[in-house]
């Protein structure tokens, strides 16, 4: 099978329209806020919820160790969070016409596919799904639950990536499905090799922000 040449990006794609934040969390839900406020305040919130430099070595998801922690649930289930999130995820999807929906792997995608499909009702509605890590033991015993569609085109969320192989337990899911996934979005990338693992799979990762924002 011929795999597609694609590149990862981080979505810098900004709407300046001259406002600044001067505090409260409701400012940046406003339509008047732009994208690059937006992305500033997300920044700062993830920094101060869920960026944990302290307590470590921390063991990941993906067998390795590091010096410090993304522990984004903090930053996902908060209402400014989620709204932030929301934003701007939606403006990462919402020129693709191909997109029937959008989901991820249990549990870190699961807030942010409920907040982008949300947000794109009044504009562009995008169902939503979740592919549960352990298929369901009663009732429809569904691998992939919510509004999945076989052979549909899809983006995949996650709210940290590290190497990609939990993303990857998602595109297996979806994939078995018939379904193409068009691109993975993540809210932090740690870079750490998951762009050049699913760049193999033909698939491009597009970041909201990377470990080296969270470093500044």
């Amino acid at each position: 099978m011929m795999l597609r040449a694609v590149k990862t990006t981080n979505a810098h794609d900004g709407d300046r329209d001259g406002s600044h934040h001067r505090g409260g969390t409701g400012r940046f839900g406003r339509p008047g806020a732009g994208i690059e406020d937006k992305r500033a305040r997300l920044l700062a919130l993830i920094r101060e919820k869920s960026f944990l430099t302290e307590g470590g070595p921390f063991r990941l998801a993906s067998g390795g160790t590091s010096d410090y922690y993304l522990d984004m649930k903090p930053s996902t289930f908060s209402p400014e969070g989620l709204t932030l999130i929301a934003d701007i995820v939606y403006e990462m999807v919402r020129e693709d016409p191909g997109v029937d929906a959008v989901g991820g792997l249990e549990l870190g995608a699961l807030p942010i596919t409920s907040a982008v499909s949300m947000r794109s009702f009044s504009e562009r509605p995008i169902e939503g799904f979740v592919v549960r890590k352990e298929r369901k033991d009663h009732g429809t015993a569904k691998k992939i639950d919510g509004n999945f569609r076989d052979n549909s085109t899809v983006v995949l969320f996650e709210d940290v990536t590290t190497r990609g192989g939990s993303v990857m337990e998602a595109v297996r899911a979806v994939r078995a499905r018939g379904a193409t996934v068009t691109k993975i979005i993540t809210i932090v990338d740690r870079l750490e090799g998951a762009a050049e693992n699913l760049k193999s799979e033909g698939i491009t990762l597009q970041s909201v922000f990377t470990i080296t924002d969270l470093r500044r």
